[in-house]
């Protein structure tokens, strides 16, 4: 006898076998039960998650020969329910919308509809990938299924249900295939090697569950190609030789590289996943995936149920997380997302990519605008003043200033060098007198020198104050810029423009007078 794959011998029967789609058995169960059977069904959801699986067993449920009624617990042993697991039923026929696209195909499937079956309840059509069909065999569909004879069935399934109209979304059930659950898969991939009386390590079954990404049939065939190769005992070893390792590993091994600010190790860790066979695009799905996950768990908190992982990888992947800050995650997604977008169009993707890696692991030695200011806030001042706010337009992000920081923060909004505005907060050390900027909490703006006018200078008292202070000083050295404006703060935010043409404050400002006060 040939032999038959793992993903075909080990298919579910029945509504209990059924793994990851509870909710969805218990409704067809209840539906069976109550006798509301719909005549139209719609499964989707992704490949490998038992979209075909269930409608053979809702079909032997309702056909099978050795109940007189529908049954949620069909024999599996008689002619109908041994046919139909085969997908050779005459009166259950399955048909492939890839193969069957025309209007042509659906008209005969109408006219076959009208025979009663030959020896069934029902004439079931199980037309899989239904999105395939063209839009005159959807038009030629819908009176049909939505008034079909009161012996015919329909059960159609999708990967894409975004492309299936909407009149026919509404004259079917709709349900929704969820991805089936690691661990659930893992427990299944156990059983199976115990009836095929062959040992394997748990961390082999995880690997291969979290390969299968949530298909059951994808898991099932890494399974059975890690038993050809080894048929006695499945070790971490030998699967190290036949699949490799799984996503989350080797963007582990990257995220982890950055977070030391080691370059060389993050380009390593990047050329082992694209060896694997991984193209650039797919892996920075990956890692875009992987940094989200560490994002969500960083800030939602370790218990948080928005990800999907196994409970031994949580403490290594929380321990990850807490090395970066949320905003952090946000850039490193950003520049993924753009590296992504980018190697799609060009010859040169492992450039881009290995440029990518090492900006992430250099984003330690980028200064984060906020610290810096505050930093200076505390240098500079004497005394305290009020809180203002600056705003600051850089130019060439990563070029260094005078003092040794780096133009581009690594919580920048986003990952591409240009001229970039970021809001900050800062604390204006107070002079004491009532007119000081610092005193009544003006905010100042600065631009570069090169993007300065004439228009962006004014001789008034409050622009010269500003102008006075320390710590505006030390940020117009620091940035390579000039006061283009005061605001108030925080009463009426009054902002204070310059006029049309002034001369340049900076080279006319005089010393302020000592107040005998």
């Amino acid at each position: 006898m040939a032999y038959r794959v793992l993903a075909r011998t080990y298919r579910s029967r029945t509504f209990d076998e059924v793994v990851g789609q509870e909710p969805i058995a218990t409704t067809l169960t209840n539906a069976i039960r109550s006798d509301r059977v719909h005549h139209g069904y719609l499964f989707t959801g992704t490949r490998g998650v038992g979209k075909t699986t269930m409608a053979r067993i809702l079909a032997k449920a309702l056909n099978c020969l050795s109940h007189d009624a529908p049954t949620t617990t069909p024999c599996g042993q008689c002619d109908s329910c041994v046919l139909v697991a085969e997908g050779e039923d005459v009166d259950v026929v399955e048909i492939d919308a890839a193969s069957n696209t025309g209007v042509d195909n659906i008209r005969e499937l109408r006219s076959n509809a009208t025979l009663c079956p030959s020896r069934s309840r029902f004439k079931i059509y199980i037309i899989d990938e239904v999105h395939m069909l063209s839009a005159g065999a959807f038009n030629a569909l819908l009176k049909t299924l939505e008034e079909p004879p009161p012996h015919v069935k329909f059960i159609l399934a999708t990967t894409e249900i975004q492309k299936v109209p909407a009149t026919i979304q509404s004259r079917c059930q709709q349900f929704d295939f969820q991805a089936i659950d690691t661990a659930a898969i893992a427990k299944h991939l156990a059983a199976i090697c115990k009836l095929e009386k062959v040992r394997a390590d748990d961390d082999v079954l995880r690997r291969i569950a979290r390969l299968g990404q949530g298909s059951m049939r994808d898991a099932m065939s890494l399974l059975d190609k890690l038993m050809s190769f080894e048929a006695k005992h499945l070790t971490v070893a030998v699967a190290d030789e036949i699949i490799p390792p799984p996503h989350d590993e080797l963007a582990s091994a990257v995220i982890e590289c950055v977070a030391q600010s080691d370059a060389a190790g993050a380009l390593q860790a990047l050329d082992r996943a694209l060896q694997s066979g991984r193209t650039v695009d797919r892996f920075c799905d990956h890692l875009i995936e992987h940094v989200r996950t560490l994002m969500l768990l960083r800030v939602c908190g370790s218990d948080t149920d928005l990800v999907e992982i196994p409970g031994s990888l949580r403490p290594a992947l929380i321990a990850q997380s807490e090395q970066f800050d949320p905003p952090t995650f946000v850039y490193m997604i950003t520049l993924l997302e753009e590296l992504r977008r980018n190697v799609k169009a060009s010859g040169a993707a492992r450039a881009l990519a290995d440029a990518a890696v090492v900006r992430l692991a250099m984003s330690r030695q980028f200064s984060d605008i906020q610290e810096w200011i505050d930093g200076l806030a505390s240098d500079g001042g004497k005394g305290s003043g009020s809180t203002s706010e600056a705003s600051v337009k850089k130019n060439g992000g990563d070029r260094p200033r005078k003092d040794g920081h780096r133009g581009l923060p690594a919580t920048g909004p986003t990952p591409i060098s240009e001229e970039r505005s970021v809001a900050t907060t800062a604390v204006m050390p107070s002079r004491g007198r009532a007119g000081d900027a610092g005193a009544s909490g003006g905010r100042a703006e600065l631009q570069p020198e090169s993007m300065a006018t004439s228009t962006t200078r004014v001789a008034s008292e409050q622009w010269r104050r500003a102008a006075r202070d320390p710590l505006v000083q030390r940020v117009k050295e620091a940035v390579d810029g000039t006061i283009v404006g005061v605001r108030s703060a925080p009463k009426g935010n009054a902002s204070i423009e310059p006029p049309a043409a002034t001369p340049n404050v900076e080279e006319t400002i005089e010393p302020e007078p000592e107040s005998s006060e």
